[in-house]
């Protein structure tokens, strides 16, 4: 491919950067609070979306990282876990059809459990350097559309005042930046710039010109659907 990710990119990373010094900051005022240690492997099986960047920067630096059976090993845990987590939206969704509320439904899937296909076999991160966002603050308190959460093995107490990051702003953030990179490749599909998409599929796809909407591969009256 012959896009340049990289202004876009660096601007994803300035982004986790700032993430990274909210949650060491949380922790070092928190340290009682804060239970975040290696061989905890608690964030690896939490259900969570990438954004667009987020999923072509984890993409790009997978395809740079892993080659041969190494790739071939993630790839598997990759598709199992892209099976589980389709079983458990289907669902949700049958749920909410048949009248479920979304913040019961949100409650339930809040609840469900999904290894990573990055975690090994000695609870490592295969790819810890370039973990999501979404997994570089769990540990400390955080708001998704009003809602508080944590750890369920951190030290902060339900109804307590603590620090809390916003992520409906940080989510509005990685939103921003992939629909500026949609816009200046001229991609006809501009809804990909509100895709979100388990950790799982963006290992798995391949992000071609194809894909991003910037080659045409399709025939007359050929329509497609970006899910």
């Amino acid at each position: 491919m012959d896009i340049d990710f990289s202004p876009y990119f660096e601007k994803y990373e300035r982004l986790i950067k700032t993430v990274d010094d909210v949650f060491a900051r949380v922790k070092n005022d928190y340290p009682d609070c804060v239970k975040c240690e290696k061989g905890c492997d608690d964030c690896c099986y939490a259900m969570f979306d990438l954004t667009l960047i987020e999923a072509l920067y984890l993409n790009q630096k997978f395809n740079t990282l892993f080659k041969d059976q190494d790739r071939v090993e993630i790839e598997e845990r990759a598709n199992r876990a892209d099976r589980q987590i389709h079983k458990i939206k289907r669902a949700a969704f049958n749920k909410l059809e048949g009248g479920t509320s979304e913040a019961d439904i949100l409650s339930e899937l809040a609840l469900e459990r999904v290894r990573c296909p990055l975690l090994n076999d000695h609870k490592v991160c295969e790819m810890y350097e370039f973990r999501p966002a979404t997994c570089r603050l769990y540990g400390i308190p955080t708001a998704i559309n009003g809602r508080g959460h944590t750890c369920g093995k951190s030290g902060f107490e339900s109804g307590g005042s603590y620090p809390t990051v916003n992520m409906d702003r940080l989510f509005g953030r990685l939103q921003e930046i992939s629909a500026e990179l949609i816009l200046d490749i001229k991609s006809k599909y501009v809804k990909l710039a509100d895709m979100l998409v388990p950790l799982s599929m963006a290992l798995l796809t391949d992000y071609t010109e194809e894909y991003l909407g910037i080659k045409d591969d399709t025939g007359p009256g050929d329509d497609r659907i970006i899910r």
